[in-house]
């Protein structure tokens, strides 16, 4: 299901945004997609979040638009924020806070379908670069960009995210290293990183942009230092 949120504190352009949203989504047959609206960012952002797509007002009470986004990214939120404003010039500070798009007020229908048809381009490339965990009764969606790296101990994996937060599940490190990218390396036989997060490795312990450590396995160190070199070549080129 793909989680919309609004934020604005014009009742009247909120209202509108969920029509449009509504007819866009008709239209291209989606199913399964939740709207929840909220007027301004504090409500935002006591709200359960776990929006994949937020659309947003700059023009808004303390705190404004870019004080929410800004909020929102600092605690680890990566919705893809698309602002809408009034004025065009407000754009440009929408870079800081990694902002996909933006709408004009008033709405044009044809920006708008432009817009969401980037959004749902980009929701599907996130979901072909993600992992689906058994969470209770359900599952959950993880992205392998938030994931710095994963340990097994005794029966569990846990997924070490990028927001501090820690997952585990029952499974086996080896199952999951068939399911993840090569972006991942297997320094250890308890532990798979993330190679977009290693800073270094020296003395049996790789060093992560978190300020981690975790141990390497001295048959791996050299294999690690080649594969972390390859990736950032390629990540480069």
């Amino acid at each position: 299901m793909i989680k919309f949120a609004i934020c604005d504190d014009e009742p009247l352009m909120a209202q509108e945004l969920a029509r449009y949203l509504a007819s866009y989504m008709e239209e291209k047959q989606t199913a399964g997609c939740s709207v929840s609206s909220f007027p301004n960012g504090r409500a935002l952002l006591e709200s359960s979040g776990g929006f994949d797509v937020i659309f947003l007002d700059i023009q808004m009470e303390h705190p404004d638009g870019m004080e929410t986004a800004k909020l929102l990214r600092q605690r680890g939120d990566r919705s893809l924020l698309v602002f809408v404003t009034v004025l065009k010039e407000y754009v440009f500070d929408a870079f800081q806070v990694e902002a996909y798009d933006y709408l004009l007020k008033p709405l044009n229908s044809a920006r708008f379908h432009q817009t969401m048809d980037r959004v749902l381009g980009a929701l599907e490339k996130r979901t072909a670069e993600s992992i689906v965990i058994p969470r209770g009764t359900g599952c959950e969606v993880v992205l392998l960009s938030d994931i710095v790296y994963c340990e097994v101990l005794g029966r569990k994996v846990y997924l070490h995210k990028t927001d501090g937060a820690v997952i585990d599940y029952y499974n086996r490190l080896e199952d999951l290293e068939r399911r993840v990218d090569g972006r991942f390396f297997k320094c250890h036989r308890s532990y798979l990183i993330n190679l977009d997060y290693v800073r270094g490795c020296r003395n049996g312990q790789v060093m992560l942009s978190q300020g981690e450590c975790i141990p390497a396995s001295r048959l791996r160190e050299r294999e690690l230092t080649q594969a972390l070199l390859r990736h950032m070549k390629e990540r480069n080129s």
